[in-house]
């Protein structure tokens, strides 16, 4: 048969006997413990229980357990654990007096009845919750601290690291982290690792108890952050070394930038104040001490290792005459409280007297203090030197007025040009520093003065520059400033209150003034001036960088053919940098031989024969492709890359030549545009002998623009060179020019080229013909013959031809080719016809560069 129910559980158990424990026995248990029976009632309460619920024994006995306990830890009253006898505790709730009390709870059945045994919890329950506030406090601490926490326990393995340690080097939250010395170590910097390695053996074979180091760790992005870690052991093995230390790391990065800032601009004033010789000293108003560096300790003959003098000190070495005055000018100072000079002597302690200077202000450091910061400086060869002025002037009154008229004089003398007695370059600076009323800046650049110079001589040079001033002194206003800043550069600066308008109005007076020509020896010169323009208007632009827009400005009106003047806009600056750009390309493109020779066949008029090829250079650019001049040519004239580009080009197209020769190909003659900086290459000569070209193979196409009607000495020179090597001239683009007959005599080239923009009209033009014709006739006359460029058609061949022209070259019998081409038709027996060639394209009537 089955036993009563449990009154805990519900369940039948076996009867038990009775009285296994008595009462007495229960009352000695240092701890709580209740008796009920299979109905739940309290039989039996010790005086403990009574002790923790305050009440009396005669209120808890034959009460139901359930009133005793808490009503929502009932459910614990029928668990599992307290229905056996090796039942594991629960910690329940119960009624005490005037509140509750929580309690440890096991039971275990006694006879008929369960005994329950109960330890109250309550101050343990408080010290937990206490705990997790403490470590909830320190967490919200070191995180808004910004520091990451990391514990080493080598004693158990265990290398825990915070979230904010984390998060400081770029890594994840739940990021796994190898904490071992070998693999963290590699993302210190390597400049760092020594002392990093030296820090950390000297924690953990216990030499020190706290730690503190920093160095440079790798973020997670890739750069250097700075990390001052801290740690301490908190435990130690049986060896006496640490078992776990615990520790912070914070971000210093900020820090550290700051601290090399502060220590580059220490460095640079450390500089400053070395080469500028100037002593500094701090004086504190409060406490009166005062703190001199090494310099001013120097000025003073001061051992460094004493330190400042005291106030009494440094009046003692103040000269006996200088001493009230330099004392009074200190305290007047001080009581004004505003920055104040000081000039006075000292006496060296070997007896040698020193001239001062000082400069003194007031200043209020981070603390409040009211501080004098001041400077002082050794002036006495200065003074010296003036002291050797008083006595010259002393000596007479005549010698002091030729010594303040010479003083006067080197003074003007240093801010004006010697020749044109304009300001100079120091004295515009000056004006740039100090002028707040400077609206606009004109930069004006002579043109053609060089070739005067060199060909007529200085003196001819000086006369040019002194007619310049006058140009600018009788255009500019009366409060305009007007300066010569270099050999053939002027600037005028403008006040406020003129518009850009006025401003161009003004720049193109003086350019046309600077076209009328100038008489001298007998000769008239032309000069002519190019200007850039640079207006403030409303804007505040530095005076110095509007400076350099007007130069930008005259580098753009040079470029576009000088005697000219343009305004600067940031289109311009926009321009000028995509030249440098191509520039810097064009460079490269020399060095990797991106020009490449095309050649356009040349044919007698009247035959059609193959007279020869002219060569023109072609740009292979790597992306853009095959590129013409007129994509290059202004911008390598200006770097001056166009005599390396065109000694290439020479020797190419020999190269070319000879290959043809030796291919069998009748090729009778190349020629070659040289550019007039070429002509002037003192190497060009010595190229050529070494090429070894026999007479009359090539020929040097010169542009007629080169020429005036008396030839420069050099080039001259070199043309005579180049006859004798057997190297023909001919006048390209001629009737365009500057060349007149006596030029041509003068010159004697083997050929002339009629420019296109002269043969285009011929066909519907009978004056245009008339002039072609005379052209013809007047290179006949003088045994030169003539090649008619831009022939755009048939009708174009035809006229010229009866015009009695000697050679045809144009678009209408052959177009310029690459050296694969041309080889590819020569070999064919090409031969240009009217009926239709493959070359024989009409051009686009426009000029062009070749």
């Amino acid at each position: 048969m089955t036993g009563p129910k449990d009154p805990i559980k519900g369940e039948r158990r076996v009867p038990a006997k009775q009285d296994i424990l008595t009462q007495s026995a229960l009352d000695q248990l240092p701890m709580a413990v209740l008796v009920v029976d299979e109905k739940g009632k309290i039989v039996s309460a010790n005086p403990y229980l009574c002790k923790v619920l305050r009440l009396p024994s005669s209120e808890l006995l034959n009460r139901s357990i359930h009133e005793l306990v808490h009503a929502d830890d009932h459910h614990l009253l029928a668990s599992a654990a307290m229905s056996h006898a090796s039942a594991s505790a629960q910690t329940i709730r119960l009624h005490a007096a005037d509140d509750t009390v929580s309690v440890v709870c096991t039971s275990s059945a006694v006879a008929n009845n369960r005994l329950l045994l109960m330890l109250p919890v309550d101050h343990l329950i408080c010290e937990i919750a206490g705990l997790r506030n403490d470590e909830t406090r320190w967490k919200y601490a070191l995180d808004s601290a910004l520091e990451g926490v990391w514990d080493h326990d080598f004693s158990t393995g265990n290398l825990f690291y915070s979230a904010t340690w984390k998060r400081l080097r770029g890594m994840a939250e739940d990021a796994v982290v190898d904490g071992s010395l070998d693999t963290w170590i590699k993302s210190v910097h390597p400049d760092d690792r020594a002392h990093v390695l030296a820090s950390i053996e000297r924690q953990d074979t216990g030499q020190v108890t706290y730690n503190t180091f920093q160095y440079r760790e790798r973020h997670a992005d890739g750069h250097w952050v700075w990390i001052e870690s801290r740690g301490a052991s908190v435990a130690y093995g049986p060896d006496g070394k640490p078992s776990r230390i615990i520790g912070t790391d914070t971000d210093i990065t900020p820090r550290k930038e700051a601290e090399a800032r502060l220590e580059e601009i220490s460095r640079r004033l450390r500089l400053a104040l070395d080469v500028s010789k100037i002593g500094v000293f701090d004086h504190n108003l409060e406490t009166q001490e005062t703190i001199w560096d090494e310099r001013i300790l120097a000025i003073y003959g001061l051992d460094p290792d004493d330190g400042a003098p005291s106030g009494g000190s440094w009046e003692d070495m103040l000269h006996p005459d200088d001493r009230e005055m330099a004392i009074a000018r200190v305290n007047d100072g001080v009581a004004a409280g505003a920055p104040f000079t000081n000039a006075f002597r000292i006496i060296l302690a070997d007896g040698e007297i020193r001239h001062i200077r000082a400069n003194t202000a007031f200043y209020v450091d981070r603390d409040g203090t009211r501080k004098l910061i001041g400077a002082n400086w050794d002036v006495t060869e200065d003074i010296a030197l003036q002291e050797e002025l008083r006595k010259a002037k002393a000596a007479t009154e005549a010698r002091n007025r030729e010594l303040e008229e010479a003083r006067i004089r080197i003074e003007y003398n240093a801010l004006h040009d010697y020749l044109t007695d304009l300001p100079n370059r120091r004295y515009l600076d000056q004006i740039l520093a100090d002028d707040p009323t400077l609206n606009a800046i004109l930069h004006l650049d002579l043109d053609r003065f060089k070739q005067i110079n060199d060909t007529l001589g200085h003196q001819a040079g000086d006369a040019m520059l002194t007619h310049a001033a006058a140009i600018l002194r009788s255009h500019a206003d009366e409060d305009d400033f007007i300066a010569r800043i270099g050999g053939d550069e002027f600037v005028i600066l403008c006040r406020r209150g003129r518009s850009l308008d006025e401003l161009g109005d003004l720049a193109a007076r003086i350019v046309h003034a600077f076209r009328r020509p100038i008489p001298y020896d007998g000769q008239l010169c032309r000069l002519g001036a190019s200007i850039g323009i640079a207006w403030r208007g409303e804007s505040d632009t530095d005076p110095k960088q509007l400076l350099m827009n007007a130069d930008i400005a005259l580098y753009r009106a040079k470029s576009l053919g000088r005697d000219r003047f343009e305004a600067f806009s940031e289109q311009i600056q926009n321009q000028i940098l995509s030249a440098k750009r191509t520039g810097d390309d064009i460079r490269q493109a020399i060095e990797e031989g991106q020009f490449v020779p095309y050649y356009q066949p040349q044919f007698d008029a009247r035959s059609l024969e193959l007279t020869g090829v002219e060569t023109l250079v072609r740009w292979d650019h790597p992306e853009r492709g095959i590129l013409a001049p007129i994509h290059f040519l202004k911008v390598a004239e200006e770097i001056n890359a166009l005599p390396a580009i065109d000694k290439n080009i020479v020797e190419m197209a020999y190269a070319d030549f000879e290959a043809w020769r030796r291919a069998g190909l009748v090729v009778p003659k190349i020629s070659v545009n040289v550019s007039s900086r070429r002509l002037r290459d003192q190497s060009l000569i010595s190229d050529l002998r070494a090429m070894r070209i026999p007479p009359g193979v090539m020929s040097f196409e010169l542009l007629e623009s080169i020429f005036l009607d008396d030839l420069e000495d050099e080039i001259a020179e070199t043309i005579a060179a180049l006859n004798a090597l057997g190297i023909e001239i001919e006048i390209d683009d001629f009737g365009t020019g500057h060349a007149s007959i006596i030029g041509l005599l003068n010159l004697n080239p083997a050929r002339l080229k009629i420019d296109r923009a002269l043969v285009g009209p011929i066909a519907e033009s009978a004056k245009q013909a008339k002039l072609v014709r005379a052209i013809i006739d007047i290179g006949h006359s003088l045994n030169i013959e003539v090649v008619a460029e831009g022939v755009e058609t048939w009708e174009h061949a035809a006229i010229l031809r009866d015009l009695g022209c000697d050679i045809l070259q144009g678009y209408a019998l052959a177009k310029p080719m690459s050296r694969q081409d041309f080889e590819d038709r020569l070999k064919s027996g090409w031969k240009p016809s009217p009926q239709g060639d493959a070359t024989a394209q009409k051009r686009p009537r426009m000029r062009a560069a070749k």
